[in-house]
């Protein structure tokens, strides 16, 4: 007996002999199904625009590269997905297909608040779009295709899997990302991230590296969050976002709720009666764990809507109507 009992405990702990259900053979269908999709592209800034030192008068001054990104089609009339730090202050804008096919493409619209930005190109030939997918369905542990243009060299892909979920990485409060462990390096930024059914959950975004190259953090914006944005950027080259017109902050205590800070003259919550101190604990019955939260809910509320904010004024809790207004450019909040 006990000579059974040390061989049992003495079993490895592994699944066996065969690959874990879900493990992939070869990548290389997947890849070759997804890979029309994914481009590449290069910004360049006007001669007299760039930051680099001045030449002297007269001398010749070529424009400069200032970037290089990814992007994927996501319709057959050449629309593309990108970063808009990719694509920011760009003169001229060239994308680059994955059989080398090169176009000068336009911007369609971006928005800095969700790093999105959609551009477009005009071909002859038949496109190739991507097929959005649900990122709400991707768990921890799933397996991801990375794709994307690192360092210029041209389209690459790498595997990995999610390992975590809605990560705030203090890039701002519109998007909680999926974290991935695929290598994603400089150039990979608005490449998209693939499920293994070829469906694009995410748009890669940002690296976490002590050295500038991965270390195996990189973060994707979800595709559930990326689409309507997208979707707003091809119907009016802009996203329209509600605004309350307040500065906010977190608790001290560590409370749940926003803490108005400072409140605009004229501004929405200011014609609503409410004022700096007050603290918003939720927006329609929904329940708010901190500024950012508030931030999202009443972002996400089109301009000209009306929300119910509960609010705590030196303990006296009482319901506020306010009648959204539309967010400013290049505003925090």
């Amino acid at each position: 007996m006990m000579a059974a009992l040390a061989v049992a405990m003495a079993a490895p702990c592994a699944w066996g002999d065969v690959p874990f259900p879900g493990t992939p053979n070869s990548l290389a269908p997947l890849v070759a199904s997804v890979a029309p999709c994914v481009v590449g592209i290069a910004v360049t800034e006007a001669p007299g625009q760039s930051t680099a030192p001045a030449k002297p008068a007269g001398a010749h001054q070529p424009p400069i590269t200032e970037a290089a990104g990814s992007g994927f089609i996501i319709s057959p009339d050449g629309m593309i997905v990108t970063n808009d730090h990719v694509i920011a202050g760009a003169a001229h804008i060239t994308v680059t297909l994955d059989d080398g096919t090169r176009y000068t493409a336009r911007l369609v619209g971006a928005d800095d608040l969700t790093d999105i930005a959609v551009i477009k190109i005009s071909s002859s030939s038949p496109l190739h779009p991507a097929r959005w997918g649900d990122s709400a369905q991707m768990r921890v542990g799933d397996w991801v295709l990375a794709a994307g243009n690192p360092f210029a060299l041209g389209n690459s892909f790498t595997l990995g899997i999610v390992s975590a979920e809605g990560r705030d990485v203090g890039d701002g409060p519109f998007t909680h990302f999926l974290q991935l462990d695929a290598p994603i390096n400089p150039g990979n930024s608005g490449g998209p991230s693939f499920d293994m059914a070829g469906r694009v959950i995410g748009i890669n975004s940002a690296i976490v590296s002590p050295s500038g190259g991965s270390v195996g953090v990189a973060f994707a914006i979800p595709s559930n969050s990326a689409a309507p944005v997208v979707a707003a950027l091809i119907a009016h080259g802009a996203v329209a976002r509600g605004w309350l017109g307040v500065s906010v902050g977190d608790a001290a205590s560590g409370a749940a709720g926003a803490v108005i800070n400072g409140v605009e003259p004229g501004g929405p919550a200011d014609e609503a009666g409410l004022q700096p101190g007050d603290m918003v604990v939720s927006v329609n019955n929904q329940v708010i764990s901190d500024a950012a939260d508030l931030t999202r809910d009443i972002a996400s509320t089109p301009p000209g809507g009306k929300v119910q904010l509960k609010v705590n004024s030196n303990g006296h809790l009482s319901h506020v109507q306010v009648v959204v207004g539309r967010r400013p450019a290049q505003l925090g909040e």
